[in-house]
This record gives structure tokens, sequence and C-alpha cells, in this order.
């Protein structure tokens, strides 16, 4: 019996989908190595507990940059654990996978992505459009012509499409998601407070307080770092307020690039949106405030796809589904 197995291949953690089962394993997209023997210490979410915490010799590392694989050789064992992990040992068959690359990917890019796949295991791989598997999972028909529009917020790209007739009409892919969220906390940290942190605490400061839209009652947080003056350990008060101030500059960006569609897309279209509303999907959408930021320079009502993280996992793997389905009619 074949196997199909969608995957979400993103910047921040990896997403496997297998047909019948659904959504069944979720991991960052860390691998730890020995740089002396080469060797791969771990991989998944025992990697990233290793981030920023780690002897010389040992390096935790994201193979996967802005949605593109950076390292290849370790992104294609990273790839073959997790289709192993995904299945067990069981399988006598190699799967059949769909992977979810970026719409701005080149060439090049899928070719490696591609090439990676075929090396962990596959028998048959399949690559698709980000905003196309998040549409599929979010549960929008997009086999009918008429407008949808999708905002995929991951760890290293955000994706903003307007599909119709099961294919994109207008798309734009920028290189600035939730890393970057995290990466501008860290610069507000260092200028406003002269305090040092690392990813993983701007990353907590993000999911408990950050807003990029202002709040009726501000929150608090306690956030310890290193002092850039003293280089001692030192502990500081940030507000919610002061998140919103940190991200402004990165996710006006992103409004930005969903008005630029827009003003690209065909009037009948437009008007299709008008009516449906924008989809905002990917781990970045569930920042608070994003939906009333887009909402609010748009008027357009903007809304955030149930389980977010997961939607364009399982539209991968529902998108394997639906073409073995026509191939066995």
């Amino acid at each position: 019996m074949a196997v199909d197995i969608g995957i979400d291949l993103g910047t921040a953690s990896i997403l496997v989908y297998v047909k019948g089962k659904g959504v069944i394993l979720k991991e960052p997209s860390v691998v730890a190595f020995d740089r002396d023997s080469n060797e791969v210490k771990a991989i998944g979410e025992e990697a990233r507990l290793m981030l920023g915490r780690t002897p010389g010799n040992i390096v935790a590392i994201r193979p996967l940059r802005k949605g593109v694989i950076s390292d290849y050789t370790v992104t294609e064992k990273m790839i073959k654990y997790f289709v192993q992990k995904a299945l067990g040992k069981r399988t006598f068959k190699k799967p059949r996978i769909s992977i979810c690359v970026p719409s701005g990917v080149t060439e090049v890019e899928s070719k490696a992505v591609e090439e990676a796949a075929y090396a962990a295991g596959a028998r048959e791989v399949k690559l698709i459009e980000e905003p196309v598997a998040a549409a599929i999972g979010a549960g929008i028909d997009i086999s009918k012509p008429c407008g949808n529009m999708i905002v995929d917020i991951g760890g290293g790209t955000c994706d903003i499409a307007v599909i119709s007739l099961g294919g994109t009409v207008v798309n734009t892919s920028i290189k600035l998601a939730g890393d970057d969220f995290d990466e501008a906390i860290v610069r507000y940290m260092r200028k406003k407070h002269s305090l040092l942190i690392g990813e993983r605490t701007a990353e907590d400061i993000k999911i408990k307080i950050g807003t990029t839209y202002p709040l009726i009652e501000n929150e608090r947080m306690e956030v310890r770092g290193r002092n850039l003056v003293t280089g001692l350990p030192k502990t500081v008060t940030v507000t919610s307020s002061e998140t919103e101030e940190a991200l402004r500059e990165t996710t006006g960006q992103i409004v930005e690039a969903v008005i630029s569609v827009l003003e690209q897309t065909p009037p009948e279209l437009s008007a299709d949106i008008l009516d449906r509303g924008i989809v905002l999907t990917g781990g970045g959408a569930m920042l608070r405030g994003l939906e009333e930021l887009i909402e609010e320079r748009t008027g357009i009502n903007t809304m955030t796809a149930d389980e977010p993280m997961q939607v364009v996992a399982v539209g991968t793997g529902q998108y394997v589904e639906l073409m073995s389905a026509r191939r066995d009619v």
C-alpha cells in the first residue's frame, strides 16, 4: 500500500501530514551536529533546546533560511528523519511526497527541495505553492472561478496570493515573517533597554505579550538578558505597547505587500475579495492585532484560519489525496 505524505517544509518548523491520519508531526526545523565528526546529534525539538546553548564543537543550525534550503546535506537528513518518524519502520513501499514551497522560489531552489525529498526516500515528489496549500487547508474551494486572498505568514517568508480556478492569479513572496518579528524585538531591547536577549527569549515575548495593534489593557512581562553596559545579567519589565512599537516597521511592510497585491488584482476578483475577505494563515498570523491592522489599512474584512499553523501541511496532504483521486478515476 503506497503512503501519501504532505510536508510543510518551514523555516521555523516542519509539519508532516499522512493521508487518513492528518498532521501527525510538528517539530522545529533545527539540526544539531558535531563539527569535529560531522555527525548529527539531534533533530527537531531536542535540537531547538540546544540553540545558543551548545559547546564550541556542537552547532545547532536551521538548514532552511527564508523558506529556502541553505544547507542541502543537513536538510536531506532532516527530511529523512521526519519521514521515518512519521511512518515508523513498518513501511515497505516508498512514499509519495508533496512538499510546499514559497511562491517566489527559483527553479534552482525548487530543484534542491525535490532532490532532497528523493534522497530521503520518496517515490514521487510533487511541489505545491504555499498559498495554494494554505487555501486548500483552510477549507476554501479553490476550483471555483472566484477570487480568494490568502496571506501566509511563516517563519522565513510571507506569501500573499489571489487564487482563482485552482491557480494563483497575482502573488508576491517577501522574505519577511515570524523570524523578522523576533529580530525586531531583539533590536528594540538592545536599543531601548540596553539588554541583549536571544532568539528564544524574543519569541517568548512575541507569543506572550506581542501585538501589532494597541490593546485595551497593557500587558507586562519580565525579561532577563545581559546588560550591555555592565555585562551582567539584568531583568527588565516590557509592556505590550513596546512590542507594538518594536514590530511597527516589519508589520508595516507586510501590510504594504498586501496592498500592492490588491492593486494588481483584476476588478472582478477584487469584488470577490471584498465579499469573502482576506484569510491569514501560518504561525505568524497568530500575532495579535494583525487582523485589525490589515483590516484598518485595506478596509477589507480579515480573518485568521482555524489552526493557522497546520493549514499549509493539511492543504499539502489534501492536494496529494486530490491528485491520487484524480489518477484513480
